[in-house]
């Protein structure tokens, strides 16, 4: 059984820094592409970020040069370091696996993602 656990979140001012972590178990890891997705408040899911297998990663414009994702093959570790945070980064940020068999081909479009942790909450907020 696929299981995806979320750590790191809280509450940071703007400007300031969070590091997310998501231990992942119950498939093989390495032969995954990971990401992350994050929903605010009264609004749908929005992707973050998604490294793929190589260890090559992806961003949307609203993130990219604040985020940094990254993973571990070795212990099946998935990170996201971000930085400069702002307000409008306030979400609760999901873990995502990636289904290689999915209809939809857009890293951007979060349908194609199978198996979600259950999230943890990033405020940011003076």
């Amino acid at each position: 059984e696929v299981h995806l656990v979320e750590s790191g979140g809280g509450m940071v001012q703007p400007g300031g820094s969070l590091r997310l972590s998501c231990a992942a178990s119950g498939f093989t890891f390495s032969t995954h592409d990971m990401g992350w997705v994050r929903q605010a408040p009264g609004k749908g899911p929005e992707w973050v970020s998604t490294i793929n297998t190589g260890g090559i990663p992806y961003y949307p414009t609203a993130v990219k040069d604040r985020f940094t994702i990254s993973r571990d093959n070795a212990n099946n570790t998935l990170n996201l370091q971000m930085n400069n945070l702002k307000p409008e980064d306030t979400a609760v940020y999901y873990c995502v696996k990636d289904d290689p068999l999915s209809y939809y081909s857009d890293y951007a479009d979060t349908r194609r993602y199978d198996y979600w942790g259950q999230g943890t909450q990033v405020t940011v907020s003076s």
